[in-house]
């Protein structure tokens, strides 16, 4: 077992299950929480995300296969995708992929799924495919705040990891995202991202 990824809430390591390579994440204890409340906490959101993988799989978003669940070290052992990060791809292929990834959150929101950490790291490329992971922070809501919320963290990334193609990236992305929601929602969800945008300008100013 090898340890690939050390996360805040969690660490990734990548394992095998049957033969099959496989990611197994463990969630951390945390010992600034009390012990009773903190496993109480890793075995809900152990739970939540594994049921969020599966859910959203039946929705057609390509997702890791969860293999097994275990509540006693709040761990789930999960398919690899041995594909590659979109954050790792050319320039122009992440362009190219934005829309994919655009239409694939826009399932998401539609469906009433926020996903709660979107980044270019968190979309794989696999045989012309476009999985998304981690679902660690996701939540299940049909509030158009937590979905604008969604649009302008991948929006953040988009500026701060591939400022050189943000525009381009970020009208992809948008494009896709309305094919999917339609007009209407797509217009509701953009104002308040540009909300949260004026906010943050205020808040800095201040």
């Amino acid at each position: 077992m090898k340890l690939i990824k050390k996360g805040a809430e969690a660490d990734l390591y990548q394992t095998k299950w049957h033969d099959s390579n496989a990611i197994l994440k463990i969630r951390k204890i945390k010992k600034y929480r009390n012990p009773s409340l903190d496993s109480k906490i890793r075995k809900q959101r152990t739970i939540k995300e594994s049921q969020t993988l599966s859910l959203v799989k039946s929705y057609g978003i390509p997702t890791p296969l969860v293999y097994f669940v275990n509540l006693d070290d709040t761990s789930i052992m999960m398919q690899e995708i041995p594909g590659k990060p979109v954050h790792d791809l050319s320039e122009s292929k992440i362009i190219e992929l934005s829309k994919d990834m655009g239409k694939l959150v826009g399932i998401l929101h539609k469906n009433g799924i926020m996903h709660g950490d979107l980044t270019t790291s968190n979309f794989i490329l696999f045989k012309q495919t476009v999985f998304v992971i981690d679902f660690g922070l996701s939540q299940i809501t049909i509030k158009p705040e937590d979905h604008a919320v969604d649009l302008r963290l991948i929006k953040e990334i988009l500026n701060s990891a591939h400022a050189r193609i943000m525009l381009s990236s970020w009208k992809n992305f948008l494009n896709g995202y309305k094919s999917i929601v339609g007009p209407a929602y797509y217009s509701k969800i953009t104002k308040l991202v540009s909300d949260i945008e004026s906010r943050g300008r205020y808040a800095q100013v201040v």
